[in-house]
C-alpha cells in the first residue's frame, strides 16, 4: 500500500468504468461490491475502514427512481423495515442502536453539485436529503458513523436510463475529484488554524 497523499476507498454496487478511467495518480482507489444484505454491511464496512483508514469512502448505488446523478447529504439511523436479499431485517429497524437519528457528510454536496454542473459534463447532478431507508441508506449511515462524516453516497440511474456507463464513469470521476479537493481545502484550513494558534 503506497504512501499516497490521498487514499480513496470506493464502494460500488456496479462498476461504472471507474477502474478504466482512473483518478489522479496520487489517489489509491479501491473498489468493492457490497451485497444487498444488512448483516454483510454491518461486518464489511467496518472491516474496510479498519483495513484502509481511507481519507474518504464514496458509496455508489443504483436507484430505479433516479433520473439524475444524485448526491446524498445524510444518512438516517431509523426506519429500516424492508427485507434484504436474504429476507432479513434488523429487529431494531436501525443501523446503530443509540446512534444519532441523522448524520451529515462533512462534504458540502451543494458545492460539489454546483461545481460539477458548471463544468458542463452533460450529466445532470442533483442533491438529496433522503437516501431511501433501505440498504443504500443503511450503508451510508454506517459509514458516516464510523468515519465521523468522511463518507459520501451517490445514487445513479440504471444504465441507459438515460446515461451510459461511460457517461456515469465521467460524472463519478468529476464528482469524486471535487469531493477530494473540498476535503483538502478543509484540512489545509484546519492545519493553518492549528499552526496559527
Amino acid at each position: 500500500f503506497s504512501n499516497a497523499e490521498e487514499i480513496l476507498l470506493e464502494i460500488v454496487f456496479e462498476d461504472f468504468e471507474l477502474k478504466k478511467l482512473g483518478l489522479e495518480s496520487e489517489v489509491d482507489l479501491h473498489v468493492y461490491e457490497v451485497p444487498v444484505e444488512y448483516q454483510t454491511v454491518q461486518s464489511l464496512v467496518p472491516s474496510l475502514w479498519k483495513q484502509y483508514h481511507p481519507q474518504l469512502v464514496v458509496h455508489v448505488g443504483v436507484s430505479g427512481m433516479a433520473t439524475t446523478v444524485t448526491l446524498e447529504k445524510c444518512g438516517r439511523n431509523h426506519g429500516y423495515k424492508g427485507l434484504d436479499n436474504s429476507s432479513f431485517c434488523p429487529d431494531s429497524q436501525c443501523c446503530i442502536v443509540g446512534g444519532p437519528d441523522c448524520i451529515d457528510s462533512v462534504i458540502d454536496m451543494e458545492i460539489v453539485c454546483k461545481r460539477v454542473t458548471a463544468s458542463g459534463l452533460g450529466v445532470a447532478v442533483s442533491v438529496s436529503k433522503d437516501a431511501g431507508r433501505y440498504l443504500c441508506d443503511f450503508t451510508y449511515y454506517t459509514s458516516l458513523y464510523l468515519s465521523h462524516g468522511r463518507s459520501a453516497f451517490i445514487h445513479v440511474p440504471p444504465l441507459g436510463k438515460p446515461y451510459s456507463g461511460e457517461d456515469l464513469g465521467r460524472a463519478l470521476k468529476a464528482i469524486i475529484q471535487e469531493m477530494l479537493d473540498l476535503l483538502d481545502q478543509a484540512e489545509e484550513k484546519i492545519h493553518c488554524q492549528q499552526h496559527f494558534h
